[in-house]
């Protein structure tokens, strides 16, 4: 067995007055309750280090530089990355990114046990719109503020394993496992802020997105045999409540474990990595089974075109 003991990082609300020193001593307090639970590997969120922003609406773009990180680490997360260090416990976390040469990203990194980092990964399905919109009930301007990802869907060799990451709404498109799954990935770690109601459809609320979020894990993890960490930031941020649910999920798409509050919650599973072993040496053996000769419009189509 190839056993990773994962924690995921579950974080409650962070409101839009708190600075990232009150954030970072959380992350800093849920990493040291998973050191003394034995935790070789902590998965935090999506913007694990300030308020969910794009629910705020500026005219002027630059003025919500403010909660993007131009380096990292910086001094204000520094901290984080030293006791990961010295607890030899690699770290994963999502964060918003100006690069030095003006580009906006939604990113999350992947360390190692000495906290070096190891991957990056950009969101690459950026939700929402660009322009206010008055006949939302909030708003959701995530392309205003990020561009789309530009590094792909990489995975990495950490742990003794194979691993990848992806941002919130990548979790719903089968592509972002399946590139992955064809790079032999044994876990997908998946940070998220979602919303509790959708903006488009009030009458979808907690309930309806925590199904969805259960059911776009569970199939990523079965159809590429893999593990799936998603990890939520919940709860009430000045007036707008986004859902919890953070899970677990086995390469058989059974949910093992998954965080019962909207809280800083963390939870703690074993995970053998050769569990993904049997999955992708019979039903998903993609050199056996694949047809990539018929799925030509996956990639030289985007929108969808009924017959005539």
């Amino acid at each position: 067995m190839r056993m990773i003991n994962v924690a995921a990082a579950q974080m409650g609300p962070i409101q839009r007055a708190e600075g990232r020193d009150v954030v970072v001593r959380r992350m800093l307090a849920l990493m040291d309750e998973a050191k003394a639970k034995g935790a070789d590997l902590i998965v935090y969120p999506e913007l694990a280090l300030t308020t969910f922003f794009p629910r705020w609406y500026m005219e002027n773009r630059a003025d919500a530089d403010g909660w993007f990180e131009r380096e990292m680490p910086n001094d204000a997360v520094r901290p984080l990355f030293d006791r990961a260090a010295r607890h030899e416990i690699a770290m994963s976390f999502g964060y918003a990114e100006l690069t030095p040469d003006g580009h906006h990203f939604n990113t999350a990194i992947l360390t190692d046990r000495t906290g070096n980092i190891v991957g990056k990964y950009r969101k690459i399905h950026l939700p929402g719109h660009a322009e206010f919109d008055p006949e939302r009930t909030h708003q959701h301007l995530e392309k205003r503020y990020f561009e789309p990802g530009d590094l792909g869907f990489p995975v990495w060799r950490n742990l003794g394993g194979i691993m990848g990451m992806a941002v919130c709404n990548d979790r719903r498109w089968p592509e972002t496992y399946r590139v992955m799954g064809l790079q032999g990935v044994e876990m997908v770690l998946i940070g998220y802020n979602t919303p509790s109601v959708n903006a488009q459809k009030g009458d979808e609320g907690p309930e309806k997105r925590l199904f969805h979020n259960r059911l776009s894990a569970q199939a990523g993890a079965y159809q590429n045999s893999c593990w799936v960490i998603a990890v939520a930031k919940a709860g009430d941020e000045d007036g707008h409540r986004l859902i919890g649910g953070s899970i677990i999920v086995n390469p058989d798409g059974e949910i093992v474990t998954e965080a019962k509050t909207e809280d800083d919650e963390l939870l703690v599973h074993p995970c053998d990595l050769d569990a993904t072993a049997f999955g992708k040496e019979t039903i998903f053996n993609f050199a056996a089974h694949r047809r990539t000769e018929h799925y030509g419009l996956i990639t030289s189509r985007t929108g969808a075109i009924p017959p005539t």
